[in-house]
């Protein structure tokens, strides 16, 4: 008995040194396993993190292009802003000129009514003034019948202190 009680305990024993290295078998295999997933994951996640870097990299650029374009746009809607203001001040100058456009109107009215009146006194005023272009043609005829007789009496006194001249010699003679 004793002898089959070791046997027992030699084959439990012996069953138990094979489970337990059939289990570190493959836990081993299985630690492979992990180890190879885990390599693989790892390589994958640093992929994607590259991807990220990149994109990470990509993105803070578009920001940088859009945080130009909107300082550009500031820069832009400041002087906007500031035409918008001119204009604004011209259009309440421009206001205040139409505020006139009804006086103006009022007196075009009237400025129509007193055309008529106008038109008459112009056309009085074009007969009189083709009667003074007859009077001023006579009148420059007489002008220069009055120059041409001018200059006649111009000769005349001119012959006449000639003559005078003459008759004064003999008396610068005497003492």
């Amino acid at each position: 008995m004793t002898e089959d009680s070791r046997r027992v305990w030699i084959r439990v024993i012996g069953r138990l040194g094979r489970e337990t290295q059939l289990h570190l078998d493959e836990r081993s295999r299985h630690f492979r396993v992990t180890d190879a997933i885990i390599i693989v994951v790892s390589l994958i996640i640093a992929i994607i993190a590259i991807f990220n870097v990149y994109y990470i990299y990509v993105l803070s650029q578009g920001f940088n292009g859009i945080v130009d374009n909107m300082d550009s746009m500031h820069e832009h809607l400041v002087v906007v802003n500031k035409d918008m203001v001119s204009i604004t001040d011209k259009m309440e100058v421009f206001t205040g000129h139409m505020e006139h456009m009804d006086k103006i109107e009022q007196n075009m009215g009237s400025l129509t009514d007193s055309m008529s009146s106008v038109t008459g006194s112009m056309h009085n005023i074009t007969g009189s003034i083709g009667l003074m272009e007859q009077e001023m043609a006579l009148m420059s005829a007489s002008m220069s019948n009055i120059d041409q007789r001018s200059g006649s009496m111009a000769d005349s006194v001119s012959v006449m202190r000639e003559n005078t001249r003459q008759m004064a010699r003999p008396m610068k003679m005497m003492p």
